[in-house]
C-alpha cells in the first residue's frame, strides 16, 4: 500500500493513517456442562475476561471496542477520512514546510488538504498535523498522493513524496423497472440489494423526480402509523438481501394536456439512497438519471375517463373517452361507433368494441376494439332473462 520516494535521510517523517470509527468486540465462548471434565473452569475464565459482558458470559458481544487492524474496505458514498502527521525527527528547526494531499482517481486529481500555505518553522520533535476528508464519488483504484517538501536550516531546499493505493468498492446493487400505465401515470420499481459482508441500516430511499413530474411514494402502511414503512420501524438490509421500493410518477397538471411532450419525456429522476453502517458511519449514493423507453401512442391516443362497472341487458349506457392528438399536426376526426350485437343480447363479461376514428384529410381510419369490459347483468327479479 505504501511507496516511498525516500532515496535520502529526511529530516522529517510523514505518517499517514485511515480515520475509522471501532468496532464492537467479539469473542468466542466455550462452555460445557457442570458433569463435564472441566467443570465451571470455563465458565469461571469467561467471568474473569475483562472483554465479555457481566451476567451474560455466553454472549459473543463484548462491551469493549476494537480499533482498526489494517486499512479496511472504502465503499462508494462513503466519506473517508484521514489523518496525516509531519514530525521533525532531526535536531535541526527546519523552514518552509509545505504538506500537500491530493486524491488521484481514474478520471480527475483532487487536491484535499485544508490549507495551501507554508508553515514558518517546525522545532525538533514538533509536528503538523491535518485531517483530510472526502466523500467517495468513483469506484475502482484510488491513490491518495501526500508531497512534502521543506528547507533545511542551511537553505538546502528537499522535497518527498509517498503514496497510498485503496480500491472503492460497489456497496449496493440498483436495479430498475418501468410500468406505463394506460394513463400518464408511469410506475417505478427499484431493486436495491446490499451487496457488502455487513448490515445497513436503510436511513432514506427517495426517488427526486424530474421537473415534468410529481411523485408518490408507495412504500408506507396504509392504515397504519403516519409513515409506517412497509418493511417496519427497524428498516436493517442484511448482507445479500434485496428490497423493492415502488413509485408512482405522474405529469404535473401544466405538461397533463401537453400529449406531445410527455409522450416524448424519457428522462424520471433518479434515487436518492442514504444509509448508515456499523457505528453509525454514514453512506449517500445517488444515481444518474433514470430513463424509460418512451411509450409508442401513434398519431392518436385514446382512453377512457369513466366507465360503469355494471349494466343492464338491453338498457343503453354512457361511456366518456378521451382522444389526444400526439401528432404534430393538426387534425379533423369523425367517430363512428359500429353496431356490437353482443351487450345486447348476451350476459356476463363482455367487451366493448367497433369504435371507429377516420381522419378526413388522410382518410385513415383507426379501429379501436376491446378497449374495455363491462358486466351485463339481467334488471329482472324472474326469470324472463
Amino acid at each position: 500500500m505504501d511507496v516511498s520516494q525516500a532515496k535520502q535521510e529526511h529530516l522529517l517523517a510523514l505518517k499517514v493513517m485511515r480515520l475509522t470509527k471501532p468496532t464492537l468486540f467479539t469473542n468466542l465462548p466455550v462452555t460445557c456442562e457442570d458433569r463435564d471434565l472441566p467443570g465451571d473452569l470455563f465458565d469461571q475464565l469467561m467471568r474473569e475476561d475483562p472483554s465479555t459482558i457481566k451476567g451474560a458470559e455466553a454472549l459473543m458481544l463484548g462491551e469493549m471496542l476494537t480499533l482498526p487492524q489494517n486499512f479496511g474496505n472504502i465503499f462508494l458514498g462513503e466519506t473517508f477520512s484521514s489523518y496525516i502527521s509531519v514530525h521533525n525527527d532531526s535536531i535541526q528547526v527546519v523552514k518552509d514546510i509545505l504538506v500537500k494531499a491530493d486524491l488521484q482517481t481514474s478520471s480527475q486529481r483532487l487536491n484535499l488538504s485544508a490549507s495551501n500555505s507554508a508553515v514558518a518553522e517546525l522545532k525538533p520533535e514538533s509536528c503538523i498535523d491535518d485531517v483530510i476528508h472526502h466523500e467517495v464519488k468513483e469506484i475502482g483504484t484510488h491513490i491518495l498522493v501526500c508531497a512534502v517538501s521543506y528547507t533545511t536550516q542551511y537553505g538546502e531546499k528537499l522535497y518527498f513524496r509517498k503514496f497510498f493505493k485503496f480500491q472503492v468498492l460497489k456497496p449496493l446493487d440498483v436495479k430498475t423497472k418501468f410500468y406505463n400505465a394506460e394513463t400518464d401515470e408511469v410506475f417505478l420499481e427499484a431493486q436495491i440489494q446490499n451487496i457488502t459482508t455487513s448490515p445497513m441500516f436503510m436511513e432514506k430511499v427517495s426517488l427526486e423526480p424530474s421537473m415534468m413530474y410529481n411523485v408518490t411514494e408507495l412504500n408506507t402502511v396504509a392504515g397504519g402509523d403516519e409513515g409506517e414503512s412497509t418493511f417496519g420501524k427497524m428498516s436493517y438490509l442484511q448482507p445479500m438481501d434485496t428490497r423493492q421500493y415502488l413509485y408512482c410518477l405522474k405529469p404535473k397538471p401544466e405538461y397533463a394536456e401537453k400529449a406531445g411532450v410527455i409522450k416524448g419525456v424519457t428522462v424520471i429522476g433518479k434515487l436518492d439512497i442514504v444509509w448508515k453502517t456499523n457505528l453509525g458511519e454514514r453512506g449517500r449514493l445517488q444515481t444518474s438519471q433514470l430513463q424509460r423507453m418512451a411509450p409508442g401512442y401513434g398519431d392518436i391516443r385514446l382512453s377512457l375517463e369513466m366507465i360503469p362497472d355494471t349494466v343492464n341487458l338491453e338498457e343503453p349506457f354512457d361511456i366518456i373517452c378521451k382522444i389526444t392528438n400526439c401528432s404534430e399536426r393538426t387534425m379533423d376526426l369523425e367517430l363512428e361507433m359500429m353496431n356490437t350485437r353482443s351487450i345486447h343480447w348476451c350476459g356476463g363479461l363482455q367487451s366493448i368494441s367497433g369504435l371507429r376514428l377516420t381522419d378526413t384529410f388522410l382518410k385513415r381510419t383507426y379501429e379501436y376494439d376491446d378497449i374495455a369490459q363491462v358486466c351485463v347483468v339481467c334488471p329482472y327479479t324472474n326469470n324472463e332473462c
